[in-house]
C-alpha cells in the first residue's frame, strides 16, 4: 500500500477571477457587501493549506503542474468550442463574459484554464508512465460539467473526462470515471455517453436537468446509448442524504460494478460540496463521510488497478470546512486513521435515507451488471 499521494499543483489556477456578487450571481444593488463567486481562488488556497499543514503533511509529495495544449483541450471538446472561449479571454479590456448564468471567464481567465487542464494531464501522466500510483491534480475552476462544446456549472474543460481520455490514447483498454460531486457530472457523462470504454458513474444529488446548458437530468435512467448502454451510471441521492448513503452507493453499487467492470485506471472526481454546511449542496456527509469515500476508494484502486488512481478536484464551496473534508479525504485514500477532529458538524446521519434511491438505480442497471 502506498503511503503517499502525490499532488500536482500550478499557481496560475488561482487567477481566474470569477468576481463577486449575490452567491453566484450579479452584484446586488440592495446589498451593502457582496460574497465572493462561491467557485473563487480561497477555496483551493484553503485546501492547499491544509493539506501543507495539517498531520497528513508528511504523506503529501507536491509537484508542479503545466499548461495543456489547444491540441489536448480537442481530445474531449470541439475545436470551435476551445476557440470560443480563447477568443472570449483575448478580447482584452476588463469585461466578464458569462458563459452561462453562473459560469464566467475574464480576459485573464485563459492561462489558468489551460494550467487546470495540463495539471490534471501532468497527474494522470505520472500514474501512467509509473512514476507514482494516486495523484491529486488540485485545480480550478472544477470541470466535470463542461460539455464537448458547452461551459456549465462554474466548468470550462473537463478535467476527469481528459484524463479518462489520456490514459484511453496512451493504451488503457478500460477507465473508470467515479465523480462523487453533489452535482450530477453531467459533462463527464455526455462525453463518454455513447462509448464502453470509458464507464462513468456520479454519486449526487436529485437536482435534475437545469436547463439549456444542462439538459441531462443525471437520472439511473440514463445509462448511455448505442455501444455505450449500461456504461453510465448515475447514482440520485435524495437532499440530506449523509455519510452512511454515500458509502452504501459505493459499497452495493459502484464497488460490484467496477469488479466487472475491470478497468486498467480510475479517474475520480473529488468534489467535497456534498459536505453539511456547503450552500451549494444540501447533503450532510461530514469529515467521516468523506473519510470513507476516500477509504473505499483506495481500497478499490489497489484491488482492481495495482493502486492506479488519478483523482481532479471538483467542487466544494464551503472555504474552511471543504478543505478538511479534503484532508480527511486524503488519509482514507492512504488507508490512515483520522487525524484531525470535525470542527463543527453536529448534524445526525439518517442512515437509511438513501436506500430507496439506490434500490432505483440497482433495478435499471439490473440489465447490464449483477448487482
Amino acid at each position: 500500500m502506498s503511503d503517499t499521494v502525490h499532488v500536482f499543483w500550478d499557481e496560475r489556477v488561482l487567477d481566474h477571477d470569477t468576481g463577486s456578487g449575490f452567491w453566484e450571481a450579479a452584484p446586488s444593488d440592495l446589498l451593502a457587501e457582496q460574497e465572493l463567486h462561491p467557485e473563487s481562488a480561497p477555496r483551493v488556497r484553503n485546501m492547499k493549506a491544509v493539506l501543507e499543514r495539517g498531520p497528513v503533511a508528511d504523506h503529501v509529495v507536491w509537484h508542479p503542474g503545466r499548461l495543456a495544449t489547444e491540441a489536448e483541450l480537442t481530445t474531449v471538446h470541439t475545436e470551435s468550442y476551445v476557440e470560443e472561449v480563447r477568443a472570449l479571454c483575448e478580447k482584452g479590456g476588463t469585461a466578464r463574459h458569462w458563459l452561462t448564468s453562473t459560469t464566467t471567464i475574464t480576459p485573464g481567465s485563459w492561462e489558468p484554464l489551460l494550467a487546470a487542464a495540463g495539471t490534471s494531464l501532468a497527474a494522470v501522466d505520472a500514474v501512467l508512465d509509473g512514476s507514482c500510483d494516486m495523484a491529486y491534480a488540485l485545480v480550478r475552476p472544477p470541470g466535470h460539467h463542461a460539455q464537448p462544446q458547452q461551459a456549465d456549472g462554474y466548468c470550462v474543460f473537463g478535467h476527469a473526462a481528459l484524463a479518462a481520455q489520456r490514459a484511453r490514447d496512451r493504451g488503457v483498454e478500460r477507465v473508470a470515471v467515479v465523480d462523487w460531486d453533489v452535482h450530477h457530472g453531467n459533462g463527464t457523462q455526455e462525453i463518454f455517453y455513447d462509448r464502453p470504454d470509458v464507464l462513468t458513474v456520479s454519486l449526487h444529488m436529485a437536482h435534475g436537468a437545469w436547463g439549456r446548458t444542462h439538459p441531462q437530468t443525471g437520472s439511473p435512467d440514463e445509462l448511455g446509448r448505442g455501444a455505450g448502454i449500461g456504461h453510465n451510471i448515475n447514482i440520485e441521492l435524495p437532499v440530506g442524504s449523509g455519510d452512511r448513503a454515500y458509502a452504501d452507493a459505493i459499497e452495493r453499487i459502484v464497488w460490484p460494478v467496477l469488479r466487472q467492470y475491470r478497468p486498467g485506471l480510475i479517474v475520480a472526481a473529488s468534489g467535497q460540496d456534498a459536505a453539511t454546511f456547503d450552500a451549494n449542496g444540501q447533503h450532510n456527509v461530514t469529515m467521516a463521510g468523506f473519510h470513507r469515500i476516500g477509504t473505499l476508494l483506495g481500497e478499490m484502486s489497489r484491488e482492481l488497478t495495482d493502486g492506479r488512481l488519478v483523482l481532479t478536484q471538483e467542487g466544494g464551496y464551503a472555504r474552511s470546512y471543504a478543505a478538511y473534508c479534503l484532508h480527511a479525504t486524503v488519509e482514507g485514500l492512504l488507508g490512515r486513521e483520522p487525524s484531525l477532529a470535525d470542527p463543527i458538524a453536529y448534524v445526525p446521519d439518517d442512515t437509511t435515507r438513501g436506500d430507496a434511491a439506490l434500490n432505483r438505480v440497482r433495478e435499471a442497471l439490473a440489465p447490464h451488471w449483477a448487482l
